[in-house]
């Protein structure tokens, strides 16, 4: 699959998630799609920029989470982007 096909089911995807409106069917949704490595991976990267955005420290991170500085690093510079992503959808997660 090349990167524009990658783009347009992403697009698809994201689309079509947006549209349910059903936070059940999202979460009964995605073990159909990931694997269970793949869904551990995603929640720790979810895990790792909340605690980021919270002041939690890079080092206590590592330690709960079990992630290598180098995959916590990269969450903190894409937290620190004009108008991340990570940071917007943290901000919905909260309300």
């Amino acid at each position: 699959m090349n990167s524009n096909e990658v783009r347009l089911y992403i697009r698809e995807m994201s689309e079509t998630l947006a549209k349910t409106g059903d936070p059940d069917l999202i979460e009964e949704f995605l073990p159909c799609l990931l694997t269970q490595n793949e869904l551990q991976e995603v929640a720790s990267r979810w895990a790792l920029v909340k605690k980021i955005d919270q002041g939690t420290s890079q080092r206590k991170i590592s330690e709960e989470l079990g992630l290598s500085l180098c995959k916590i690093t990269r969450g903190s510079k894409e937290l620190k982007k004009e108008n991340s992503p990570f940071k917007r959808m943290i901000d919905l997660s909260v309300q």
